[in-house]
């Protein structure tokens, strides 16, 4: 929003939320309604990359299938090569001087001008997210929500740090002397299904936005979105700033990580591919890698805790689209003077779950992504069942209104081994686990037991457990008492989105006020008279 004053004001946009507030809600899924039926008409459609300013399409190509109903052919991309990568390094090398000249104000007028067309677009875009990777109604709401306010909220940091340029305090009398943040140069973003819109714009805008030029690669399981995104704003930018590469990662990836063209890598996916990419891009030399690695979130839930609210912000948090999230909760330490008063809230609430399309209305928990994710978890199923005990869950879905789409039941475990490789290893699945603890120091170490560190929650009543939990707790996301989600839904400009340990490498978080600085690297000028 603008003040009085002509200064944006950044505001978390918060779609669903402001639907609610004027008990619209209605009007909110007649939007939805009309948006789906808009999205069918470009189903099969042929997509372009988009390399130095121009539309390139190829008969070598690949589909993307909507996850939810596999019949669906939503669209069909061009299988990169090699050549084509470099193509657009290249491109996005000559193009960096004149951009990165390009005054700050006009930088960030032009994300202004996006994240508006998205918001008065919205509703189409959350649309095609829900066919394209299978999240509900809110939760691709919530999606375009966040790239939107990542766009406004780096815009206004640029803006409040009038383009990280000050004057320092000159060392002798006929000096003068300042401090310039400049950007570094070719940027490769690597960008995951599970936040196509959000993740990818949010890194692509930090890149952009601080003066550098970019390849975005999105993930092959979910590029429409970031198409959506190159779509409305390559032509408000000098050729070549932003190319947009789709195919393999065995192909676009494996270039970007071996061009010594590239000066900075922007990654979110997993630990292994994550460590993989970041060896071979410093192998030669330094250079930044900026990445978001996962996570294995625990919650604890202590014998003072609210336990309705507990049980409800654990189930979000878990479940939200079927535990894709890096911070869905997926370990839970629970007291056991109040483990079976939970446990039966917890599993009674995941029971009443309603599965089916994502795009249809009250549908929280739709398909995960592919086929791969559909066998991973039947691995983990089974082997639930041979070291623990499946309260609920534990089956794939194949009846007839399930099909032709990746649907797993919710899936809550108890009684596994401790160090089970289950409670252990990021399972990017709607399954989660859950352990007694005696004392609350144990409950600290068990949560810490892990090489990941990116959110983690706690439900107590008790102040001194609370202090503790947010003094020893290794995690860059916490919360306390959220029922709204234990471990998810982290806010742009308010809870900044950081993986300590193996959850990431910078220590800065996406959507917060030391991120944008990440893309830049500093220059000291002096002048004597």
């Amino acid at each position: 929003m603008w003040s009085q004053s002509n200064k944006f004001v950044f505001e978390n946009e918060k779609t669903w939320a402001k639907y609610e507030a004027n008990n619209s809600t209605d009007e909110f899924h007649k939007k939805f309604d009309q948006a789906i039926d808009q999205a069918h008409k470009d189903f099969g459609k042929n997509y372009p990359m988009i390399i130095a300013g121009k539309e390139v399409f190829s008969n070598n190509q690949f589909q993307v299938k909507s996850p939810a109903d596999k019949k669906l052919t939503l669209a069909n991309f061009p299988l990169a090569s090699n050549e084509d990568t470099l193509h657009a390094i290249e491109s996005a090398k000559e193009s960096f001087l004149r951009w990165s000249l390009t005054q700050y104000q006009r930088r960030t007028q032009i994300f202004h001008e996006i994240a508006d067309i998205f918001s008065q677009n919205k509703f189409n875009l959350a649309a095609i997210m829900s066919f394209e990777n299978g999240k509900n109604r809110l939760e691709a709401m919530g999606d375009l929500d966040e790239a939107i306010d990542f766009m406004r909220f780096y815009a206004e940091q640029i803006e409040i740090n009038e383009g990280f340029s000050k004057e320092t305090r000159s060392a002798h009398k006929n000096e003068k002397t300042q401090s310039i943040l400049k950007p570094y140069g070719v940027w490769g973003i690597i960008s995951p299904f599970n936040f196509p819109s959000a993740i990818a714009i949010g890194m692509t805008s930090g890149a952009l936005i601080t003066g550098n030029t970019v390849v975005l690669k999105p993930s092959s399981d979910a590029p429409i979105s970031a198409f959506k995104f190159v779509e409305a704003i390559y032509h408000r930018l000098p050729p070549a700033v932003i190319n947009f590469v789709t195919g393999a990662g065995s192909v676009v990836g494996k270039t970007l990580l071996e061009s010594p063209l590239v000066d900075g890598i922007a990654f979110t996916g997993s630990k292994e591919v994550g460590m993989s990419g970041f060896r071979t891009f410093v192998e030669k030399r330094p250079r930044p890698f900026i990445s978001e690695m996962g996570g294995k979130n625990p919650a604890i839930i202590t014998k003072s805790a609210d336990l309705e609210k507990a049980a409800n912000g654990v189930l979000r948090a878990a479940f939200g689209y079927s535990g894709q999230k890096c911070s869905a909760c997926s370990r839970v330490y629970v007291q056991k003077d109040i483990a079976s008063q939970f446990l039966e809230k917890l599993v009674s609430k995941a029971k009443s779950l309603k599965i089916g399309k994502p795009w249809e209305k009250d549908v929280l928990i739709g398909p995960v992504i592919n086929e791969a994710a559909v066998k991973k978890f039947q691995s983990a199923a089974e082997l639930a069942k041979k070291d623990g005990k499946i309260l609920c869950g534990g089956t794939i879905l194949v009846n007839s209104s399930f099909s032709d789409g990746n649907f797993v039941e919710p899936t809550i475990v108890t009684s596994l081994p401790k160090d089970h490789e289950l409670i252990r290893e990021e399972l990017f699945l709607p399954f989660l686990c859950i352990e007694q603890f005696e004392n609350f120091n144990e409950a600290i170490e068990l949560a810490n037991k892990s090489n990941y560190g990116l959110a983690a929650g706690i439900f107590s009543q008790d102040k001194n457990e609370i202090e503790t939990f947010f003094e020893r707790i290794e995690a860059g996301v916490t919360y306390a008492n959220r029922s709204a989600s234990a471990t998810t839904g982290a806010m742009v400009g308010a809870q900044p989105f950081v993986g300590w340990k193996d959850s990431g490498i910078s220590g800065k978080g996406a959507g917060g006020a030391y991120y944008l600085m990440q893309f830049m690297r500093e220059h000291t000028q002096t002048r004597c008279e």
